[in-house]
């Protein structure tokens, strides 16, 4: 079910939404070589309670974080630990808050150090198809435009674009209605409606784009161990176009 949310609770997410853009900025600015993964966990989690927000992930459906790490080859849902990025590494910084009710959701993918040209641009072209992809996020069209616009930027470009994983709605649960695929034809499923809200994220890989989870029960990684990258915002569809709620 996709449910509509009013203009004041759109409001709601917003502030729930820049609350997680400043900690993803608080984040980016911390990775360098040498820091540890949980230290960046501690970090969010401390950042989210400070502003009297929960963090969002941490038990949610058992997974023990407040923090999503992916590095490299990690697609999504990398759990924190005693690892240390080393220069060349790339990670995704997955983040979400409850605040007031309601839902934030946010992902960015950070470089440590200096990184590779293909690392460089697989974050770009991902990055630039997220903004494609929230370009078609209005009233003037339906759910698989969005996802086409992910697929129609990426594919060219030589990446792949994740199956298993997708997007979603968003409110006052984590995930709600409807699912967002990152690929698929365009013109079809659902016309978007003010009130909508959208958590958009292109997971893209360097090579194939199978995927497969590890012994922990959540990492997922490539099979072929080809980089990867993710960037996600939170967008409200509205009667004068797409609001991101999940930035400054």
């Amino acid at each position: 079910m996709i449910v509509l949310k009013t203009p004041a609770e759109i409001e709601k997410m917003r502030v729930a939404g820049q609350m997680v853009a400043e900690i993803l900025a608080g984040l980016r600015a911390m990775v360098a070589p040498g820091i540890a993964l949980i230290e960046l966990d501690a970090f969010a989690e401390r950042e989210a309670l400070k502003r009297k927000a929960k963090p969002a992930f941490k038990g949610y459906s058992g997974f023990p974080f407040s923090l999503c790490c992916s590095v490299n080859e990690q697609v999504v849902h990398g759990m924190p630990s005693a690892r240390v990025l080393i220069p060349g590494d790339i990670v995704s910084l997955d983040f979400g808050v409850i605040y007031g009710g309601f839902y934030g959701d946010s992902a960015i993918t950070v470089p440590v150090g200096k990184v590779s040209e293909t690392a460089a641009r697989l974050m770009r072209v991902t990055e630039e198809s997220l903004y494609r992809a929230i370009d078609c996020a209005d009233t003037a069209h339906r759910l698989s435009d969005v996802s086409h616009a992910v697929q129609a930027h990426v594919e060219p470009r030589g990446f792949s674009v994740v199956r298993d994983f997708v997007g979603h709605g968003i409110g006052k649960e984590l995930h709600e209605g409807p699912q967002i695929p990152n690929f698929g034809a365009p013109g079809k499923g659902p016309k978007l409606k003010a009130g909508m809200v959208l958590a958009i994220e292109p997971m893209i890989n360097e090579k194939g784009y199978d995927v497969r989870v590890l012994e922990d029960g959540w990492t997922a990684v490539t099979t072929d161990g080809g980089l990867s990258a993710h960037f996600e915002h939170t967008v409200a569809i509205t009667d004068n176009g797409p609001l991101i709620l999940s930035r400054i």
